[in-house]
């Protein structure tokens, strides 16, 4: 379990433009089972801990959007609105500088569009980077895959190999001095920022449901999972 010494944080990115959810609107604010799809993400970290504080990151010409929406849907769940940068990188960079007056603690770094994160998970993310310094949620892969060069492709070993998701988790001093750093293009995630600072990425298991709302098809999925959640909650 997490130190009751150790506070928790989460920041929640979400600068998704929706083009491959081939969407009129960022998918971010696409509804999934007549809410938008970054209401479901805040809530479950609120479930997880309602005293956590929660940043949430937005291109600066969407945050009327997202104030219009919480409005409408009567969603008051407390949150702070950080505007994102150019680069994931820099609208991390900014959701960190929101916790400026904060010591010490782990802070989870999620994207907006995984609305399907569990307790769980959450615990065991922010339990072993209190502990280790990091925590990276990962899945290993289910199909075959083959590295391509040139005309050529060639079989992997595909346990070897895992499939990254958020959240990604970090104690926050750690965190801090990681983004610190000048951004580099190797920087695909925070993971990858930690790293090449010197830390050890510690790995926890993820979960297939903890999907990104990505293409089209993955909105038929959203809905379906909270339909299941939905009749399971009225069956208990």
């Amino acid at each position: 379990m997490l130190s009751p010494d150790l506070k928790k944080y989460a920041i929640i990115v979400a600068g998704g433009s929706g083009s491959r959810m081939q969407a009129a609107m960022p998918k971010q604010f696409l509804p999934v089972a007549g809410e938008p799809v970054l209401m479901h993400t805040l809530r479950r970290f609120q479930a997880f801990d309602p005293e956590m504080p929660l940043v949430l990151v937005l291109p600066e010409t969407e945050i009327p959007t997202w104030c219009r929406l919480c409005t409408e849907h009567q969603f008051t769940m407390k949150h702070q609105v950080v505007t994102g940068g150019n680069s994931r990188f820099q609208s991390v960079k900014n959701g960190l500088a929101a916790l400026d007056g904060e010591e010490d603690g782990v802070v989870a770094v999620h994207d907006g569009v995984r609305p399907f994160i569990d307790n769980a998970i959450l615990n065991a993310a922010y339990s072993t980077a209190a502990q280790k310094g990091t925590a990276v949620v990962a899945v290993s892969l289910k199909e075959s895959i083959r590295r391509v060069r040139g005309g050529t492709s060639k079989a992997l070993d595909r346990t070897a190999y895992r499939l990254v998701q958020t959240p990604q988790c970090f104690r926050l001093p750690l965190l801090r001095r990681a983004y610190a750093q000048p951004e580099i293009p190797l920087f695909t995630d925070d993971a990858s920022v930690v790293e090449r600072f010197g830390h050890k990425i510690e790995l926890v298991e993820g979960s297939f449901r903890n999907i990104k709302l990505t293409t089209p098809e993955d909105l038929i999925l959203a809905e379906a999972f909270l339909l299941q959640e939905a009749n399971g909650a009225q069956a208990g």
